[in-house]
Formats: C-alpha cells, sequence, structure tokens
C-alpha cells in the first residue's frame, strides 16, 4: 500500500517533533484539523519523515545559491512527477513542503541530522535519499559549489561511504551507461574486486531486502530500477573480462 494512501490523513499524530515535524504541521496541520488517524506505525513515521525531509532538503539545495529561480522550481515539479508519478494531492504535499521549507529557519543540515537520527537503523533508505538529492542537484548538468559542499556534508551525517560522493558525481555526471560508472568502479579494479562490490550493491538493492525494510511503494520502484542497472552493468564487466582471458 502506498505511503500517501495509508497515512497522509494520519500525519498530524505523529510526534515526529523537531523541524521535520514542524513542516508537517505547518503545510497540512490547518487542513486536517482532527480528522487525521494517530494509529500509524513506525514504518509509517518513518515513511513520512523521509518525504517530508527529502523534499525540505532538495528546497535547501535549490536555494544553496541563494536564490531558487523559475527553472529549478520546475525541475524538482518535473521530479516529482516523473520520478515518484505522485497524484495531484501528493504534488501538492511535496511542493508545499518545498515552498515552506526554502524560506524558513532551519537550516539543511538540521533536515538531515534529524532524518539520520530516525533512520539510523536503515542505511538502505539513507542511500536512496543521498541518491535522489544527488540527482535533482545535478538535474541542471552542473553540480553548484555551495550545493557539492551540502552533499559531502551529508555524507557525514548519514554516516556513509566517502566514495559515495565521486561514484554518483560520476554517474550523473556524462555517460551514466558505463558500466564502471555505473558499480562506481575504475575499469582497472581486478574483476575479483569489482565481483565483491557488485556482490554487495546486488544485496543493498535486491527489492527482496528492501521490501522487508518497509520501504514505500515509491521507493521500491526506485531500487528496482537500481538493482537492474547493477546487475546489467556487472554482466556487461563480465563478458569483457570473458573476453579478454
Amino acid at each position: 500500500m502506498s505511503f500517501w494512501k495509508s497515512t497522509l490523513g494520519g500525519m498530524l499524530g505523529f510526534s515526529i517533533g523537531g523541524p521535520i515535524g514542524a513542516v508537517i504541521g505547518a503545510v497540512i496541520g490547518s487542513k486536517l484539523g482532527s480528522k487525521g488517524s494517530t494509529n500509524v506505525s513506525s514504518h509509517q513515521k518513518q515513511q513520512a519523515a523521509f518525504f517530508t525531509a527529502l523534499f525540505a532538503c532538495l528546497a535547501k539545495l535549490a536555494k544553496a545559491d541563494g536564490v531558487v529561480s523559475r527553472e529549478e522550481v520546475d525541475a524538482v515539479d518535473t521530479f516529482i512527477k516523473e520520478r515518484f508519478k505522485f497524484g495531484s494531492e501528493q504534488r501538492v504535499f511535496a511542493i508545499q513542503v518545498f515552498n515552506h521549507a526554502k524560506d524558513d529557519s532551519n537550516s539543511y543540515t538540521d533536515y538531515a541530522q534529524q532524518l539520520s537520527a530516525l533512520l539510523s537503523q536503515d542505511k538502505n533508505a539513507l542511500m536512496m535519499f543521498y541518491e535522489l538529492l544527488f540527482e535533482l542537484a545535478m538535474a541542471d548538468g552542473t553540480l553548484h559549489p555551495e550545493e557539492e559542499r551540502l552533499l559531502k556534508d551529508t555524507i557525514t551525517i548519514f554516516k556513509l561511504n566517502s566514495s559515495i560522493f565521486d561514484e554518483l558525481k560520476n554517474r550523473f555526471d556524462g555517460n551514466s551507461s558505463d558500466a564502471y560508472k555505473v558499480l562506481g568502479v575504475d575499469p582497472h579494479t581486478s574483476f575479483d574486486e569489482i565481483k565483491k562490490i557488485y556482490l554487495k550493491k546486488r544485496r543493498e538493492f535486491h527489492p527482496d531486502t528492501l521490501v522487508s525494510k518497509g520501504l514505500p511503494d515509491e521507493l521500491l520502484e526506485k531500487a528496482k530500477e537500481r538493482f537492474i542497472e547493477i546487475q546489467q552493468a556487472f554482466e556487461e564487466i563480465e563478458e569483457k573480462n570473458k573476453n579478454n582471458n
């Protein structure tokens, strides 16, 4: 069941607190009044925090150079429609979170730190969050200095592998179809080492692994795409290795 269908009406019942909870209350609190259900699971609470923090952090990234341009707003709207395929109600919520967060007093770091604490036991979700941020930051083909700084800071906040920044920059900057870029490895890396990295990524993005984590449908679709991309990239490299031996 979609996160939105199961929990949108119950967001007011979440005791998330912090900047994420404040945005949820500001955006939909006045609309839902006392109608929202308070009977929500921890997974639903995490999912609400994930999407709220995502669009809040996207807003902070977009404003990293001081001004949110019309082009950046359009890019976010396209991102929402094409990446998540949200319906009208979900799109309105996402845009309102974005608009609220871009002008509020909380920083990008405030949102990222709270999400990291809420999802401290789910590195897969944090990794996917980071990839989504990176994807939007690179949507215009350029990673601006302040965007780069914030994305590098996020690696520390989320306690991710430091190599992930260069891996994603290579993947989104240029030919993302390059098999080595997809796996985040150098073409001169030994095949045995490439296989180890492939198996690790395959486990991380395997649909069964992510379903067990309770990720929302919108993220599962992205994970499936990455799983297929990783599988195809390794098969291409494996074939090259066979031909060279």
